[in-house]
């Protein structure tokens, strides 16, 4: 025991003496954020709690139950499901202090795997569940893309049927909608993994390592409205890609036999099926049978949504069918269908329309003392105020009335009210308005009513 104690106190002294030597020697600390996150003042977390409650609200009136989960997750995790490029390359990996490897979160589909695995037993299914974690990698920032974001994830198990992909799907339309978007702003794009690896395999034999290669490829070719590689680059990457193949490839991608050969995929056909379901529904979701997805894990249908606007001309999201989802867990396989959407790529797009909302201040009245000896009664106003659910502010530092009202106006507070001696004989107030400076006079056990009527109604989400 003693030398456990002394070893604290060698440690203690030591960090005291860094910190010591760090102050002397340090002139002045940055105050910008670590490279490729965010700092949220209230202006920015207006914009933030916008985004995030549309998602919710919108995806709550489907059905869907909100989970979570710790930002620390098992390296294993990852490396048996994304291997070790991911983990190594991508992530932020590091031992704790007992020697264990752990990952921040990257993305939520393996914990939500976790999740489902561990309680697959106790779990009713068709199961709907949600959530928006934060995600982290190490990437280069770039617009659309940082080391930080927040993510909305859906995500429907055991339900392995073509109205459960219609519904991931519509529910990711609607809440495009909800944001004010219109049906030309977006473009949805929908597929089937793994009938462009058949295809090529089968049709053009093509091996395992060359067909990955093309469909690389392909998805950069026709990657929506932002083509990361132009008609020439892309037959020049697929000569060095396929060099022996390369040749009957172009032929048939010109002359659209390759087009002819997915077609006779089933995955082509059920991709159809679908587009005219949502068709039926008033979504625009268009067959492309070149789209693919980033990850290996896709099973069935795929789809991704892109930005039509040449502005801000990108993927904005995407998702698919993953029934292999708990292949890692040696669980019994459930159907899965879902998406992931980002704050990051929806805040552009909601810039690039002039959709981003008008900052409100969710403190509704200034209640001001003409002096300190009516503190007392302005906090029983603002305590009955509250108990009726609105937010109110009470001045408690003394400033000329011009002062208060500037106050006010800095913090969005749409009224304010002085009390005194008048006010507090008579029971009667005088409302100002911040914005038009008109004052409205009544009675003060009338006030939580009046406020409560100046609310602006909020459209309702589909």
């Amino acid at each position: 025991m003693p030398r456990i104690l002394s070893l604290e106190v060698d440690i203690s002294h030591k960090v005291s003496y860094n910190w010591r030597m760090s102050k002397k020697n340090m002139t002045k600390l940055s105050t910008d954020p670590y490279k490729g996150v965010r700092d949220f003042y209230p202006e920015d977390m207006a914009i933030e709690n916008h985004i995030w409650n549309i998602m919710r609200t919108t995806v709550e009136r489907y059905g869907y139950e909100e989970y979570a989960a710790s930002i620390l997750e098992p390296s294993e995790l990852y490396y048996a499901k994304s291997g070790e490029e991911l983990v190594n390359e991508q992530t932020y990996t590091f031992k704790d202090r007992g020697n264990r490897e752990v990952t921040l979160r990257p993305e939520m589909t393996p914990t939500v795997a976790r999740l489902v695995a561990a309680k697959r037993r106790e779990l009713a299914f068709p199961l709907r569940w949600y959530s928006i974690p934060n995600v982290f990698r190490y990437e280069r920032p770039q617009r659309g893309r940082l080391r930080e974001h927040w993510q909305l994830n859906v995500d429907l198990f055991g339900a392995d049927i073509l109205e459960a992909d219609a519904e991931i799907i519509t529910i990711a339309h609607n809440i495009l909608q909800n944001y004010g978007l219109a049906k030309t702003h977006y473009a949805i794009r929908l597929s089937y993994a793994g009938i462009l690896k058949e295809t090529l395999e089968k049709e053009y034999a093509l091996s395992h390592e060359e067909s990955i290669r093309v469909i690389k490829l392909l998805d950069k070719f026709v990657k929506g409205n932002e083509n990361l590689l132009s008609k020439d680059e892309f037959k020049n990457a697929l000569q060095e890609a396929v060099p022996n193949k390369a040749d009957t490839l172009k032929k048939a991608f010109e002359k659209k036999t390759f087009l002819q050969a997915l077609e006779k995929q089933d995955g082509y056909q059920y991709s159809r099926n679908l587009e005219k379901l949502l068709d039926q529904e008033g979504i625009p979701a268009q067959m492309n049978a070149y789209l693919t997805r980033g990850f290996d894990y896709y099973t069935g249908i795929i789809f991704e949504v892109f930005d039509t606007n040449p502005a801000n001309s990108r993927s904005l999201f995407g998702g698919g069918r993953y029934n292999d989802l708990l292949d890692i867990f040696g669980a019994e396989k459930i159907s899965a269908v879902g998406f992931g959407m980002g704050d990051v790529t929806i805040r552009d797009v909601l810039e690039t329309y002039n959709l981003l909302p008008n900052r409100e201040s969710v403190t509704k009245l200034l209640i001001i003392p003409h002096a300190s000896e009516f503190i007392d009664i302005c906090k029983k106003l603002a305590a009955q105020l509250r108990s009726f659910g609105i937010a109110v502010a009470l001045q408690l530092v003394e400033k000329k009335m011009g002062e208060n009202f500037k106050y006010a106006e800095r913090h969005l507070i749409p009224f304010a009210v002085v009390i005194g001696k008048n006010e507090e004989i008579s029971g009667m107030l005088s409302v100002k308005n911040i914005l038009t400076q008109e004052q409205t006079p009544m009675r003060m056990d009338d006030i939580a009513a009046w406020i409560a009527e100046q609310q602006t109604r909020k459209p309702v989400l589909q």
